[in-house]
């Protein structure tokens, strides 16, 4: 089932002054439980087309449909709790609150669905243990070296449950082991649950892992290869 389809997204900054043509007309239709890579130079347009897929950023023109839902035509305030429900963010800079634990930070968002506390905390702990830092629950990002935040980052992706996971750049303050160490993690949970992901990435090692990658060059799709 076809989980997202975008048809002639393009991305105009500035159109009015000088425009800078981030996106040039996008297809892509990404399938329930893939593992994708989004790949280009820097500049090429793969983190504004991340950010539009996961609702963080408009289109110029075009239409994207998620799970069934064309997100270019819901209200602000609806496609903020489209994001909430429907879909996980892992960031290069891992975003995670400062004074909030480990436990807090991957809980928060299921405080926002008005979750029971008994169901936050079974959750929270299920999803330590998948990412394998139970011993981390109540230490604050500070605490942590880069690799245990990036973990927590891909637990607080999963806590609302969502229908995929957008990760942009995630590995690119790791060193070899913890990448290694997260990519595993993801492709347990990609194998194992099901769970779909979408990577924005230029690191060799994130597009050796990926099963289908998707290049761009100058806001276009100029290769697109199933690899696993």
């Amino acid at each position: 089932m076809s989980l997202i389809t975008t048809k002639g997204i393009t991305k105009t900054y500035n159109p009015k002054k000088i425009p800078v043509h981030a996106l040039r007309g996008i297809d892509l239709t990404i399938e329930e439980g893939e593992f994708t890579a989004i790949v280009g130079p820097s500049g090429s347009g793969k983190t504004t087309l991340l950010n539009i897929i996961g609702g963080l950023d408009r289109q110029t023109k075009g239409e994207i449909r998620v799970d069934g839902v064309n997100i270019s035509d819901l209200s602000d305030n609806k496609l903020i709790d489209f994001r909430k429900n429907k879909i996980g963010f892992v960031f290069q800079s891992y975003n995670l609150i400062p004074v909030f634990t480990a436990a807090e930070n991957i809980g928060f968002i299921m405080l926002l669905q008005k979750k029971t506390k008994n169901e936050i905390n079974s959750r929270v702990m299920d999803l330590l243990k998948s990412v394998g830092i139970e011993e981390q629950k109540n230490k604050r990002p500070n605490e942590m070296s880069g690799g245990q935040q990036q973990r927590v980052a891909v637990a607080r992706a999963l806590a609302s449950k969502p229908k995929f996971v957008l990760a942009d750049e995630p590995t690119a303050n790791l060193d070899s082991k913890s990448t290694a160490d997260l990519l595993d993690i993801m492709e347990n949970l990609n194998k194992n649950e099901g769970i779909t992901f979408v990577f924005s990435t230029h690191d060799q090692r994130v597009i050796d892992r990926a099963h289908r990658v998707v290049t761009i060059e100058d806001g276009k799709v100029i290769e697109d290869e199933r690899v696993g």
